[in-house]
């Protein structure tokens, strides 16, 4: 089925048919392209945001380093996050949040030092989805090298704890897992995580985020995400999903918005991928970031046949994403 092919490109998608409404309202979409929302792509090739440039930064770096242990994957991360924050590419309304961190991390100070612990932002979890393709890993070195990427760029715990709910979800839905179980599965793992700092993987985060323990910093996270979680259960369970999706789960600027609002534009029609693109694009928040989770999800789950053929050629960074998906499918 090409899972790993059908997420990475299915992120792309949805980046590229969010990207111009981003800043619309949702009057404004509608009146353009009707309630499905934008469902062909646009130009050639049709551009992406930071949102699929720092996912590829994620992959390659994980492909880069020979095995997924912090001492491994945190220097080509580092590395590919700071020829992002420089490249002429950079052009896209990059997050501020991602642009300061890269600006501390460029002196070599251990990267908690660098971490901004007060953002929350959706840049946490928009671009792990490559920890969640890759296969072979342990549970601690999947929820580790996901909260790490994170961490680099958005140090508080509700960031990790989505980033790792993200990589699970993509994960579990492209190892076969039923949509309908997927809630579910998520919120039980907030439970179960909730106490646990991975603090290999982490250091002395905690400390820099003025917690007073580990167990109490990373319980906020969970937290969050859960209760997140409980209001796409009940968004799913009123039924009549039409309208902003924002207006159900939250508009996605934060990183458990952005999850929550992924996975109910998915939830709704988890068998039409392409409709999830233009629901999620159609969104009056933070379309781009919204529409590409759910893309990864949607992608994970049909593979690459979920999308047409002959986008495959006319997205920008055709043959990096190609690449990635290739060597975990």
């Amino acid at each position: 089925m090409r899972n790993a092919s059908g997420s990475v490109f299915g992120l792309a998608y949805g980046d590229a048919l969010g990207a111009p409404t981003e800043f619309q309202d949702y009057e404004t979409i509608l009146a353009t392209y009707g309630p499905g929302g934008p469902r062909r792509l646009d130009g050639n090739p049709a551009r992406v945001t930071d949102d699929t440039q720092m996912m590829l930064s994620v992959g390659e770096a994980l492909r880069e380093a020979d095995t997924v242990t912090p001492e491994a994957f945190e220097p080509p991360l580092r590395r590919a996050f700071l020829a992002w924050a420089v490249s002429p590419d950079n052009n896209r309304a990059p997050g501020a949040t991602c642009l300061r961190a890269c600006a501390d991390l460029e002196d070599g100070r251990p990267w908690q030092q660098a971490s901004q612990v007060q953002s929350k932002g959706c840049g946490a979890n928009m671009r792990v989805t490559p920890v969640g393709l890759l296969p072979g890993l342990t549970d601690e070195q999947r929820s580790g090298a996901a909260q790490l990427q994170a961490g680099l760029t958005h140090g508080h715990a509700t960031g990790l704890a989505a980033s790792e709910l993200t990589a699970y979800a993509v994960h579990w839905l492209g190892r076969g897992l039923d949509p309908a179980d997927l809630l579910g599965a998520l919120r039980r793992r907030c439970i179960d995580q909730r106490s646990t700092y991975h603090e290999r993987w982490l250091g002395d985060l905690w400390k820099v985020a003025g917690a007073g323990s580990p167990a109490e910093f990373i319980a906020v996270g969970w937290d969050e995400c859960g209760a997140a979680l409980d209001r796409v259960a009940e968004a799913l369970a009123r039924g009549a999903h039409h309208g902003d999706p924002c207006l159900a789960t939250g508009a996605g600027w934060i990183a458990e918005e952005a999850l929550a609002t992924a996975l109910y534009c998915y939830l709704i029609s988890p068998d039409d991928p392409v409709a999830v693109l233009g629901r999620g694009a159609a969104t009056s928040g933070d379309s781009d970031s919204i529409a590409c989770l759910a893309g990864a999800f949607a992608g994970a789950a049909h593979g690459l046949a979920a999308w047409p053929e002959t986008w495959q050629t006319r997205i920008e960074y055709a043959d990096r994403i190609a690449r990635l998906g290739a060597a975990w499918d």
